[in-house]
């Protein structure tokens, strides 16, 4: 005679972000209305654009006693119940938005947030996120796009700058005179 054993029954109700958080490091992954979204680790190039760009940021940043750069796909809360937490490339935090230190998911808008596009990646999705970020508050979103060798700079969904290999990518507000050569992004 055969002995059956129960299935753990599928969870069903949706998940909010802290619980997301409890679960640790289960890959790259984002929250979309309280579901968990796997997402591909990052490619070489990625990375190194990422590092490049963070790396210039960062240093401007401290520099001038701006804030904050985070990076490594930082979550930031989109939407709450059901919670989205959106993984970003890179994002900075102002001090003036930024009190004091968060534990968890960022709660506050960042000023601005890099996305670099993975080959893998749809405008589409990427527009949706563009609508969350701006809509609870963020700045600036900058688009690499490492086929193209080049970076949107979107002031809204619809209000876009593109700065091409030969440019240099300035900051503006209170990125004021951030500067860094398009194509120093993609150098290895």
């Amino acid at each position: 005679m055969a002995v059956m054993t129960a299935l753990p029954k599928r969870r069903t109700k949706p998940i909010t972000g802290e619980e997301l958080l409890a679960l640790g490091d289960i890959g790259p992954s984002e929250l979309i209305d309280g579901r968990i979204v796997t997402m591909t680790p990052t490619g070489d190039e990625h990375g190194t654009i990422e590092f490049n760009l963070g790396s210039e940021l960062r240093a401007f940043v401290r520099r001038q006693r701006l804030g904050r750069v985070t990076g490594g796909e930082v979550g930031i809360y989109t939407r709450r119940n059901p919670d989205r937490v959106r993984a970003a490339d890179i994002a900075f935090i102002s001090t003036s938005r930024l009190a004091q230190p968060v534990k968890g998911y960022l709660t506050v808008a960042p000023d601005l947030v890099v996305e670099i596009m993975s080959p893998d990646d749809r405008w589409q999705d990427l527009r949706e996120k563009l609508a969350e970020y701006f809509a609870i508050g963020v700045t600036w979103v900058w688009v690499v796009e490492p086929s193209a060798r080049k970076v949107l700079v979107f002031h809204s969904p619809t209000m876009i700058e593109e700065f091409n290999e030969d440019d240099t990518l300035t900051g503006e507000g209170v990125l004021a005179g951030f500067a860094v050569k398009v194509a120093d992004l993609f150098s290895v």
